[in-house]
C-alpha cells in the first residue's frame, strides 16, 4: 500500500547520535573555547571541527505547474537554527507570515515567468534579497551546452559525442553552482573490450550555459566509465573550485596549453594505452588552466602485476574528496580493485600537491590480510569511526583517514555499495553492498565502524545491482534490495515483500522523506502492490549503457528535494528536473552535510552510486540535525 501520511511531521523522538551539530557561528565560539560544551536549546553538544564547505547563494528556484509556482530555497548550514524567511515576486512580499517551519512555498495561481527573491528573518530583522529564482517554467531548466567535434580513430571508426557523467561545484566564486560534465565519444569501450576511442573532453559550464572552458584529454587517455573519474572541489579554501583528473602526453587545458609531448600516441594495435607516462593534474576551475601535473600514483608499472597482460584491470580508476583531517578537503585517486589496489590521498594547498598517505595492499604492511581484491566499481567516502575525519569505504574493505587498512570482509569484489545511517536504531553508519563472487553472500549489511557483517543473503549468483534507502513507510529505517535477491528487505534482513521496480538510483522527490526511485528517465513510487509513476521526463536519455543513470542526481537547487540532470536526447543541453511538490520537512541544504557534499563529487565514478547524507531520512525521523561547518 502506498504511505497513508505523505507529509509527516519529522518526531520528537530524539537522534540516536545525541551530539546536536552547531551552526558555522556556534561551531567557531565552541572551538575558541576547545573542550567545553556548546548549548542550543536543551541539547548539549560536545565541541566539533567545523568543516569547509561551499560559501552558497539562496539557491532559489521557482517550479511552475497549471496550479501555479513552488517556490524553495537553501536553509545555509551558516545559517541560525530559527531563521525564518519571506518570499518576494518582483519586490512584492506573497506570504502573509515568515515561512518558518519548511524552506519552500506554493504561490497559487503564479503565472510561470513569475520572478522570485528570498528573504531570511534574522532576530526579527529582515535580511538582504536573495538571487533571483532560477526558473524551471516548464517543470524543468535547460542549460545549453555544446558537443565536441566528432572524429574517426585510426582504424577508420567515426564517433560523435554524447554528454556523460557530471558534477557541480562553485568554479567562479559567486555562490552558485557550476556544472563539471564529461563528454564521451560514441565508440567509448569497457576495460575488457579492445578497440581504439575518440577523446575525453570535459567542460565547466555555468547554470546559462556560458561555457567557461573545456579540457581535451587527448588520445592518450582511453575513453570509458573506468578511465576518467574527475573531481570537482574546493580543495584550497579560496572559494573557488577545482578539477583535478588523470592526465597524459597531449592532454589540452583550458587556456589551449598543451600537457607533455602533443606528438606522442601511446596507443596499441588494440587501443589500449600501456606505456607512456601519466600524470595526475589539477586545473583551474574558473580557467581551466592546468596548475600542476605530478605523476599518477601509482605508476601503472608492470601491466601483468595488476591481473592480466592485456590492459583490463591495469586501468581500473576510482576517485573521491575525503575530510581526512576532519576540516578540510583532500583528493583521493586510486587505481586497481580486482587484485591490487592502491589508494593515494593529496593535499591541494598554496597551488601544490603534497602526498599525505598512500596505501598499497600489496605493501609488506598490508600483504597477506585480505586487502587484496576487495575494490568496488565505486567508492564511498564516510566517517565510519566516528572519529570526526572521513574514511574510504572502497568495497569489501574499508581505509583509515591515517591511510591504514581499518577492516575487510574478504567477501571480494562488487558492483554496487551504500553506506548511510540505513538503521537509526542502533549506532553508527552501515554499509550495504553486494557481491560478484558466487562463493560469497549474494549481498550483505555491515557496521560500517567494523566491517561486522550484520546480515546477509544466500550466494550464488553475480549479483549487479543493490540499493539501500527507507523507500518504504512501514519498515523501520532503510530497506535494501539486490539483483540477485527475490525479496525487499528491512533494515535488519527480514523479508518484506515485493521488491521495489528498479535497483538503480534514488530521489528525494515528493513532499514525504520517504525516497523515491529512479531509474533511466522516471521517478517512481514504491507501493507494496505497485510503483507510481512520479515523473517521466521527456526529450532526455540516460547514460552508461545499461546502468542507466542521469548525469547527476541530488540536492543542488532549492530546498534539501533532489534534482535530476539528464542530457537532452540531441546533447545540446543539460536538462534539470526538479520537484514541483511542497514540503511541510525542514533540512538543512545537504550540500552543507559533507558526506553528501563529497558524494556527490564521487557520483561521477565508474559505475555511478545516488547520494546519502550522515543522517538518517526518511518515515518518522528525528529533527535533522544541524552541520557544523565553515565556509571560506
Amino acid at each position: 500500500m502506498q504511505n497513508p501520511h505523505p507529509h509527516p511531521q519529522p518526531s520528537a523522538r530524539p537522534h540516536r547520535r545525541r551530539r546536536v551539530l552547531l551552526s558555522a557561528a556556534t561551531a567557531v565560539a565552541a572551538l575558541v573555547g576547545a573542550g567545553l560544551t556548546a548549548t542550543i536549546g536543551t541539547d548539549t553538544a560536545e565541541a566539533a571541527t567545523a568543516r569547509q564547505v561551499e560559501k552558497l547563494d539562496r539557491g532559489v528556484v521557482s517550479v511552475h505547474t497549471d496550479a501555479g509556482n513552488l517556490v524553495s530555497w537553501r536553509w545555509l548550514g551558516t545559517d541560525p537554527n530559527d531563521v525564518s524567511f519571506n518570499v518576494y515576486r518582483a519586490g512584492t512580499k506573497v506570504n502573509s507570515t515568515p515561512v518558518t517551519g519548511s524552506t519552500n512555498y506554493f504561490h497559487s495561481g503564479a503565472p510561470s515567468q513569475a520572478d522570485y527573491t528570498v528573504r531570511a528573518v534574522v532576530g526579527g530583522v529582515e535580511q538582504a534579497d536573495s538571487v533571483h529564482a532560477v526558473q524551471l517554467r516548464t517543470g524543468y531548466k535547460d542549460v545549453p551546452i555544446t558537443p565536441p567535434a566528432g572524429g574517426t580513430t585510426p582504424d577508420g571508426v567515426a564517433y560523435t559525442y554524447e554528454a556523460n557523467d557530471a558534477s557541480v561545484a562553485d568554479l567562479d566564486g559567486d555562490g552558485a553552482l557550476d556544472f563539471v560534465l564529461k563528454w564521451q565519444p560514441t565508440n567509448a569501450k569497457d576495460n575488457s573490450q579492445s578497440g581504439y576511442t575518440g577523446n575525453t573532453i570535459v567542460d565547466g559550464v555555468k547554470l546559462d550555459g556560458t561555457r567557461l572552458w573545456r579540457v581535451d584529454l587527448g588520445r592518450n587517455i582511453r575513453s570509458g566509465a573506468h578511465y576518467t573519474q574527475f573531481q570537482a572541489y574546493d580543495y584550497d579554501g579560496d572559494g573557488k573550485a577545482e578539477v583535478a583528473m588523470k592526465t597524459s602526453d597531449g592532454t589540452v587545458d583550458g587556456t589551449g596549453a598543451v600537457i607533455g609531448s602533443s606528438s606522442a600516441d601511446h596507443r596499441n594495435s588494440s587501443g589500449y594505452v600501456l606505456t607512456g607516462p601519466e600524470y595526475l593534474t589539477m586545473f583551474n576551475g574558473q580557467t581551466g588552466k592546468a596548475m600542476q601535473s605530478v605523476g599518477y600514483v601509482p605508476a601503472r608499472g608492470t601491466v601483468s602485476s595488476w591481473g592480466d597482460s592485456y590492459g583490463n584491470r591495469v586501468d581500473r580508476f576510482l576517485a573521491g574528496t575525503a575530510y581526512l583531517d576532519g576540516a578540510r578537503p583532500s583528493l583521493i585517486m586510486a587505481r586497481g580493485y580486482y587484485t591490487r589496489s592502491v589508494i593515494a590521498a593529496w593535499d591541494w594547498r598554496g597551488g601544490t600537491f603534497t602526498r599525505r598517505w598512500t596505501f598499497d595492499t600489496s605493501s609488506s604492511t598490508n600483504s597477506g590480510k585480505g586487502y587484496d581484491g576487495q575494490g568496488n566499481h565505486s567508492l564511498s567516502i564516510a566517517d565510519v569511526d566516528a572519529d570526526g575525519k572521513d574514511e574510504i569505504v572502497y568495497g569489501a574493505m574499508t581505509v583509515d583517514d591515517t591511510g591504514g587498512g581499518l577492516w575487510t570482509t574478504r567477501t571480494g569484489h562488487g558492483d554496487a555499495g551504500h553506506v548511510g545511517d540505513l538503521n537509526p536504531s542502533r549506532s553508527g553508519l552501515e554499509y550495504f553492498k553486494v557481491s560478484e563472487s558466487t562463493s560469497q553472500p549474494g549481498s550483505w549489511m555491515a557496521d560500517a565502524r567494523t566491517g561486522q557483517i550484520l546480515w546477509q543473503t544466500a550466494s550464488g549468483a553475480d549479483n549487479g545491482r543493490g540499493v539501500a534507502a527507507d523507500v518504504y513507510a512501514g519498515s523501520p529505517g532503510a530497506e535494501a534490495w539486490s539483483a540477485s535477491d527475490t525479496t525487499l528487505r528491512s533494515a535488519t534482513g527480514a523479508s518484506l515483500g515485493r521488491e521495489p521496480s528498479s535497483i538503480n538510483f534514488l530521489s528525494w522527490w515528493d513532499g514525504d522523506p520517504v525516497r523515491e526511485l529512479l531509474d533511466g528517465t522516471r521517478i517512481d513510487k514504491y507501493g507494496t502492490s505497485g510503483d507510481t509513476r512520479l515523473l517521466t521526463a521527456s526529450g532526455v536519455h540516460s547514460n552508461n549503457s545499461t546502468k542507466a543513470t542521469p548525469s547527476l542526481a541530488g540536492d543542488i537547487l532549492g530546498d534539501w528535494r533532489e534534482e535530476v540532470v539528464w542530457p537532452t536526447s540531441n546533447n545540446t543541453a543539460l536538462r534539470i528536473y526538479s520537484t514541483p511538490t511542497e514540503t511541510s520537512t525542514k533540512i538543512t541544504t545537504l550540500l552543507h552535510d559533507t558526506m553528501y557534499r563529497t558524494a556527490l563529487a564521487w557520483q561521477n565514478t565508474a559505475y555511478n552510486q545516488p547520494p546519502h547524507p550522515s543522517f538518517f531520512i526518511g518515515n518518522q525521523m528525528p529533527t535533522a540535525p544541524r552541520p557544523t561547518v565553515y565556509t571560506p
